[in-house]
């Protein structure tokens, strides 16, 4: 204790109390019993009564010190610019900041993938369901064809669903085309060279042809005018009264031998 002391006494210096700033003083009054705790209650096994007085005891000092340091006109707030050197260097932080922008980046990715599974999900269910009701259209088609080919029903009802849905594919894609309308170069063609109308089908025969007979002619028709077996053609007199050749000659006689 002597020795302590003696040490004591060497490196204590005789300074102001604002070059020192020692407070020594007891922990504060606990707020629930209104009375300070002395060091002979606190259990040191129990941590929670340890720290709490460790705790009281600064809250002590820190009651003490303030009133005095600003009695002094010292300043007890960190100005709002006040710049402070971290604890780890430069690369160390650039290291931490790489590792959390790539761990972002591996979080968006994921969520990315996430998306694109659920997208992909939500496309397969839809195909199926396409599917399915494309299949069930069909079974139900087949079951009315063999209801009516067994005689069970004379309704036609699924024939006349397909023909409208396709009249209305039809007409769908026919007013797609009316409202793309001809390209460039057709129509550069088409004021070139004209529109000579439709070609396709120009003579098939209509209603009003086959009841127009004011072309017949009755001599044509029943071989009387100038063709084949008229007169003055192949097949008429001329050829009846032309002489026979050589071997036809002598052919006939020896027949009639």
């Amino acid at each position: 204790q002597d020795g302590l002391k003696q040490c004591l006494a060497e490196f204590r210096q005789q300074l102001a109390w604002v070059e020192r700033l020692d407070v020594t003083l007891g922990p504060v009054a606990d707020p629930v019993s209104q009375s300070a705790s002395t060091s002979d209650a606190v259990d040191p096994e129990n941590d929670f009564q340890r720290e709490m007085s460790f705790y009281r005891q600064a809250q002590a000092a820190v009651l003490d010190a303030l009133p005095r340091l600003r009695k002094l006109q010292v300043p007890t707030r960190r100005p709002d610019d006040y710049f402070a050197e971290m604890a780890k260097s430069d690369q160390q932080m650039q290291k931490i900041r790489q590792k959390l922008k790539s761990k972002q980046e591996a979080m968006e990715r994921s969520e990315k993938a996430k998306q694109l599974r659920a997208m992909r999900k939500y496309g397969k269910k839809v195909q199926v369901e396409v599917l399915q009701r494309r299949q069930k259209e069909k079974k139900n088609m087949l079951n009315a064809v063999k209801k009516y080919q067994k005689g069970l029903s004379d309704k036609l009802d699924f024939l006349d669903e397909e023909q409208t849905s396709s009249q209305g594919n039809k007409k769908g894609s026919a007013s797609q085309r009316t409202k793309k309308g001809p390209s460039a170069k057709r129509r550069y063609k088409n004021q070139k060279f004209g529109f000579g109308g439709k070609k396709k089908g120009s003579k098939w025969n209509t209603k009003e042809s086959f009841n127009d007979v004011s072309s017949f002619q009755s001599k044509v028709a029943h071989n009387k005018g100038p063709g084949k077996g008229g007169r003055g053609g192949k097949g008429g007199k001329k050829a009846l009264n032309k002489r026979p050749g050589k071997r036809a000659r002598q052919k006939m006689k020896n027949r009639a031998r």
